[in-house]
């Protein structure tokens, strides 16, 4: 039996039990990881130091290393996400509706979890911890499937929960790691329908193209981030180039930092010049259209493909547009349908623009960064769903859950 095969009937096993667990047992299985975690950082950053080593020996990029990267700060924020995760409220068995019937039937439609989870995910080890502790909180079973670039690091964080498990009511079958990162155990996932409920990418555009191509088992889809940040004619200046600054250099390699600016053309005759100064000023990379590189002549001329690339680095695309109209429509041509947003203080365009743009997110006058479980108050994330079934943003605790209909008779029948 192949390992996909071994951890997937256990994962199912288990599931069917951890729907039972209470509330307290399951926050107590979370605070004995979050200890955990806080008590082996030392062996958690030795086994992701062994990672970047090998990342930087084959030439990833600095962005892909910054992701991959655990340190103590960072393994502090884990536990300390833990913590919130805990105090937030338990979705399972919520009531979502109730009927009751002439004939004395009570109908109630309750949450319950999806079941078994399974997690492919690219060199991101936090995730590792994200999905694991999102699934127990919710009563799920989850299968992680990371990359071989983390492996050490995933490895590592999963033996720390299962040795936090031990101490609880929670068996470790709950989380488990495929440790063959073979392109051949993702395919395998790919058709665990009899095992998997549901298959959750966490990555690049092209992993989750394949995912979503090739999957038999149902996907919930999260999307790259090719963002945008529209400055409209009436933008402030001074609030435009901290949002823009922010949304591009605060932290570039992750999915909601902006990849394209989008010029009213009259705000860049009049401002656009020194925006663009500071992004250069930030060892930003600018490539821009005719009119952004005739004010601009550091900008190096961009190409067709500039404008759906999610760059995940120091580099933005910058383009001019005529109208608001012209800017919609650049957006949900190019855009991942991620995170959008406008900077106006018209505030009829802007909720044009948030009406209008397709994505899960759209934003007037704020950055796009704020696209985030934790920022949005859901602990944390499991991934940011793109699509429009089941969940869209960020998907915190009600994403993973399902519903049931529970119905109590005292004897009815159909006549």
């Amino acid at each position: 039996m192949s390992e996909v095969l071994r951890k997937g009937k256990a994962a199912k096993a288990v599931s069917y039990h951890l729907i039972e667990k209470t509330t307290e047992e399951k926050n107590t299985a979370l605070e004995k990881i979050a200890q955990q975690l806080e008590r082996e950082q030392d062996y958690l950053v030795t086994e992701n130091q062994k990672d970047l080593d090998f990342g930087r020996s084959n030439g990833l990029s600095d962005s892909i290393l910054d992701r991959m990267l655990l340190n103590k700060k960072r393994i502090e924020d884990m536990a300390h996400a833990i913590r919130l995760l805990i105090k937030l409220k338990d979705p399972i068995g919520e009531t979502l509706e109730t009927i009751e019937k002439e004939n004395g039937l009570l109908i109630q439609k309750k949450r319950v979890p999806l079941g078994v989870i399974g997690m492919i995910y690219e060199a991101r080890p936090n995730v590792t911890i994200d999905a694991a502790t999102l699934s127990l909180k919710t009563g799920n079973a989850v299968i992680l499937r990371g990359s071989s670039s983390s492996i050490h690091s995933n490895k590592a964080l999963v033996s720390v929960i299962h040795r936090a498990l031990e101490q609880t009511a929670i068996p470790q079958e709950a989380v488990q790691l495929i440790e063959d990162t073979s392109r051949e155990t993702a395919k395998e996932l790919f058709t665990l329908n009899e095992y998997l409920d549901v298959l959750i990418p966490r990555g690049g555009k092209k992993l989750i193209d394949t995912i979503v191509r090739e999957s038999t088992v149902p996907v919930l889809e999260t999307g790259a981030g090719n963002c945008h940040i529209y400055i409209d004619e009436s933008a402030d200046p001074t609030m435009s180039e901290r949002i823009v600054l922010n949304g591009k250099t605060q932290r570039p390699s992750v999915c909601n930092s902006i990849e394209t600016i989008l010029i009213h053309e009259k705000w860049l005759q009049t401002s656009g010049e020194k925006l663009l100064q500071q992004l250069h000023d930030q060892s930003v990379e600018i490539y821009g259209d005719e009119q952004i590189r005739s004010i601009f002549p550091k900008a190096k001329p961009a190409a067709e493909e500039d404008w759906s690339t999610e760059y995940l680095a120091l580099t933005v695309s910058v383009k001019t547009v005529k109208d608001l109209d012209e800017a919609i429509h650049h957006i949900n041509k190019y855009g991942t349908k991620h995170s959008e947003a406008i900077l106006t203080t018209n505030e009829g365009n802007a909720s044009q623009f948030q009406t209008r743009v397709d994505a899960a997110a759209v934003y007037h006058n704020a950055s796009t960064r704020f696209t985030d479980g934790f920022e949005f108050g859901y602990g944390a994330e499991i991934g940011i769903s793109t699509q429009k079934l089941h969940a869209r943003g960020p998907m915190g605790l009600p994403a993973l859950t399902s519903s049931k209909h529970f119905i109590y008779g005292n004897g009815q029948i159909r006549e």
